[in-house]
């Protein structure tokens, strides 16, 4: 199963997607809202991990191609973070580019895509996103999603204590939200 949006195919990951995304997981600037880079042997574990997620339930972070054009420009997609957050049970919206295709809007136009899924397919009635509160650029989307800052910073507890990082912002948007943040989007 693959979602497709104007530009862009959100689709489930093939092997060659792995190189180009342990190279992603090894640049500081891809991954300075995070608490460290991913090594070659540790982007290979996640990107199988979520590969295997959507192997076994039809839907996850999915890897991003512009068609025609760039194979593997990153993934976007749902998620069911770890149990340990104060916001969980949920699913969650989230992104990872890379940096060659920031500044194109392509992170929120496959992360609508994703939302549609979410509400449409899966019968979701919210989605929420979250990152450190640093992460200016992706608050910024999740703001041109519809998302509304809930107010329940927190912690991340997987995020050392000294970090800068720990601190994370948590946004969400229900159905009802959704359903009218497009139909303004699209008037």
């Amino acid at each position: 199963m693959s979602l497709r949006t104007e530009r862009l195919i959100l689709r489930n990951w093939k092997e060659s997607d792995f190189g180009a995304f342990g190279d992603m997981c090894s640049d500081p600037e891809v991954m300075r809202f995070f608490p460290s880079t991913l090594s070659v042997a540790e982007s290979l574990e996640v990107a199988l991990k979520i590969k295997s997620l959507i192997d076994s339930r039809g839907w996850g972070f999915w890897a991003v191609e512009i068609p025609d054009k760039h194979d593997f420009i990153g993934f976007v997609g749902l998620h069911t973070p770890k149990n340990n957050l104060p916001c969980s049970p949920c699913v969650e919206v989230g992104w990872r580019l890379a940096k060659a295709y920031w500044g194109n809007g392509y992170a929120t136009e496959a992360a609508q895509a994703a939302l549609d899924f979410g509400f449409d397919a899966l019968g979701l009635q919210n989605i929420v996103s979250f990152t450190a509160a640093l992460n200016v650029p992706s608050i910024a989307v999740m703001k041109k999603l519809g998302m509304q800052n809930t107010g329940l910073d927190f912690g991340h507890p997987d995020v050392p204590d000294a970090s800068n990082l720990k601190h994370h912002v948590l946004y969400s948007i229900s159905s009802a939200d959704w359903r009218s943040h497009i139909t303004s989007r699209s008037s």
